[in-house]
């Protein structure tokens, strides 16, 4: 593996790494809960970036790339015979299988045309490209597992009070 690709899997891996330690010790009750005004919660945050992941992974590996917004608003949802420890495996099995495709590929510039819409300015992105975006937004996913985490703490730490 080239020291680039190597370099991008850490830090990507560094921000999975926040995300799972978002979920640490929580049930799934807690990881459902959604402790901020928002629509997210620990466990659909997880539960979305695996979805993303295994998105543009397919991409990279197929050259399909198809905008579903009812799957990307699923990608959100916990289902109720899911666990936590679901979640995470299903999380790192995802993480393993990008480490393996960026490994196979011959480098970083193996690109594909994105579908026309205007949330994609670009026309096409390369490998580099998917990868700087799964850092991008696996770490925008991370701050929002911070604060839902220290809020369902400090909620815990009020109620302990009362």
């Amino acid at each position: 593996m080239t020291a680039e690709k190597a370099r991008i899997l850490a830090v990507l891996e560094t921000q999975r790494q926040g995300l799972r330690q978002a979920l640490d010790g929580l049930d799934h009750a807690d990881a459902v809960t959604r402790p901020t005004v928002s629509a997210l919660s620990l466990g659909g945050i997880v539960a979305h970036v695996t979805y993303a992941e295994q998105m543009w992974i397919d991409f990279v590996v197929t050259g399909e790339k198809v905008d579903d917004m009812d799957r990307y608003a699923a990608s959100f949802v916990v289902g109720p015979g899911e666990t936590v420890a679901g979640l995470l495996e299903r999380y790192a099995a995802t993480a393993r299988r990008t480490e393996e495709v960026v490994a196979a590929l011959p480098d970083l510039e193996v690109t594909h045309p994105l579908p026309d819409a205007p949330w994609y300015p670009e026309r096409e992105f390369s490998a580099r490209q998917v990868l700087l975006h799964l850092v991008a937004e696996t770490s925008r996913h991370a701050g929002h597992a911070d604060i839902l985490r220290e809020t369902l703490e400090v909620g815990r730490s009020a109620d302990a009070v009362r």
